[in-house]
């Protein structure tokens, strides 16, 4: 039996046209779907809109700080729930009182130029490098005529940061007072109780790491004993205050002992080698001799042993000791935290303070050493700007007097 013939004709009457005016499957749901969410979001509009709730135009989380305010809208922006106005300088100002940062500055930009609210950000002043770099990328000052005193092209920490000023322009420590970093590492040093091994953080204190103290750091090792009758050393004054303190305190010990006048003392080992003296005579010269005494010992060993002395009014007169000019502040433009970088080592970053012997010695590392762990990148510390600079002179900040309530902030 022959077999039937199925020509393309044939199969083509098959086929169904108008099948593209039918919908069915995915396409027909697509629709549905589409006109439901459109129809619902509409309604949500409306309902929002007339409850009078800013939910809808709501640009997303405000920063922590902010939080109390994040629902009320007109806090910071002129019309409640609208999206065409933004906050105003204004409103930012009522709270917060944001100083220029330079006098020289050509423009002020906006408060939310650079603080980008609805982020819902831990702090307003982590801003980008971009509110920086607008600026300091191509610096210039109000009067062209006069060159900045400043880098005036700097992008990003990563490359064009110059190095610290201090080190780029070779300074030296201007402090005083007479400190061998490598004499105080070394081990085995002789300390008030035997033998020790010092280590940085036992004169420079954390988190601050403030500028060494005599009364704090010092003391317990470079006592400022006058006299062995005594334990209580002399206070770590001005020269006349100290010799005031010394002759009171022999002044007030012969009062008490006057057998002791006549009495010849045994040489102290630590005074200079000189003539011996006869027995006073009194009371008066008993206090002069050993004020003699302690006088040698305490300007000629114990302060000279840290401090310039000079002596205006010849070798018998009291001393004057030159200021100890102590930097507080290596990086008087930035701000760093010795806190936040607790779990290194001092001497990783200060690299040549065990080998130091000069007090002139700058031991701050330099920006290349802080773009070993401040770099770009994942896995990297934070490298903006703002984690060591600010913008607001907060030197001339002025009092601001709030505008809320507690029931306004609460309700």
């Amino acid at each position: 039996m022959a077999g039937r013939k199925r020509t393309t004709k044939k199969l083509a009457q098959r086929i169904n046209l108008e099948y593209f005016k039918t919908l069915g499957g995915i396409p027909r749901w697509r629709r549905i779907l589409s006109v439901v969410l459109t129809v619902a979001g509409l309604a949500w509009l409306g309902w929002e809109g007339l409850r009078g709730s800013p939910k809808p135009y709501n640009a997303g989380p405000v920063a922590k700080a902010h939080a109390l305010i994040g629902q009320k809208c007109s806090a910071c922006h002129a019309s409640q729930g609208s999206f065409q106005r933004t906050a105003n300088d204004q409103a930012c100002l009522a709270c917060h009182d944001g100083p220029v940062h330079h006098m020289e500055q050509t423009f002020t930009p906006g408060c939310s130029n650079c603080h980008v609210e609805h982020k819902g950000v831990m702090r307003l002043a982590d801003t980008s490098d971009r509110a920086c770099t607008q600026c300091h990328a191509d610096l210039a000052g109000k009067d062209k005529n006069t060159p900045p005193r400043f880098d005036a092209s700097i992008s990003g920490f990563d490359q064009s940061h110059p190095e610290f000023a201090v080190l780029r322009t070779g300074r030296v420590d201007p402090g005083t007072v007479k400190l061998n970093h490598a004499v105080h590492l070394k081990p085995d040093l002789r300390g008030p109780r035997g033998m020790v091994r010092l280590k940085c953080a036992d004169c420079h204190r954390a988190p601050g790491v403030e500028p060494v103290n005599y009364e704090k750091d010092c003391a317990e090792c470079h006592t400022l004993q006058f006299d062995q009758r005594f334990r209580e050393p002399a206070p770590h004054k001005e020269p006349k205050v100290v010799y005031a303190f010394v002759v009171g305190k022999l002044t007030e010990y012969i009062a008490a002992h006057p057998r002791e006048i006549s009495l010849v003392d045994e040489p102290d080992k630590r005074l200079p080698r000189r003539p011996p003296r006869p027995p006073a005579r009194n009371a008066v010269e008993w206090v002069r001799q050993r004020s003699a005494d302690a006088q040698l010992l305490l300007w000629w060993k114990s302060c000279k042993e840290c401090h310039t002395l000079s002596y205006p009014n010849g070798p018998d007169g009291l001393p004057q000791v030159a200021k100890a000019m102590i930097t507080a502040h290596w990086l008087p433009h930035a701000e760093f935290d010795h806190g936040a970088h607790g779990l290194l080592a001092c001497t990783s970053c200060h690299t040549k303070a065990a080998t130091s012997k000069e007090t002139a010695d700058v031991l701050i590392p330099g920006v290349q050493m802080c773009r070993s762990c401040h770099r770009s990148g994942a896995n990297a510390a934070e490298s903006r700007c703002f984690e060591c600079h600010g913008y607001h002179d907060w030197s001339k900040e002025k009092q601001v007097s709030g505008a809320f309530t507690v029931p306004q902030l609460v309700e």
